[in-house]
């Protein structure tokens, strides 16, 4: 059985890990990918957008697979807490 603590580990690797040297900066990746979706979809989106939208892309995966691939489950995980970190920039800490 895996534990909580076991996907939160997994999934905190891989947005820590080596994605970035891959894929760049994860708020630079996310600007580009609202700016085509913008365009797109003709409405403004921003980069918090896109990791909540990569999220539910994730979840719709989940439910399809009958909740049963743990990959999905991970990388739901991971875009919102990029998606977090984004949403956050500027923003003073919490006390």
């Amino acid at each position: 059985m895996v534990t909580r603590a076991q996907v939160l580990d997994q999934a905190k690797e891989i947005v820590t890990g080596d994605r970035q040297e891959t894929y760049g900066d994860a708020m630079d990746n996310f600007s580009d990918i609202a700016r085509l979706w913008s365009a797109y979809l003709q409405t403004d989106i921003g980069a918090e957008d896109v990791a909540c939208m990569m999220a539910l892309f994730k979840i719709a995966r989940i439910q399809g697979s009958y909740y049963g691939h743990l990959d999905s489950w991970i990388d739901a995980i991971g875009y919102l807490s990029l998606g977090a970190e984004i949403a956050r920039v500027g923003v003073p800490d919490e006390e």
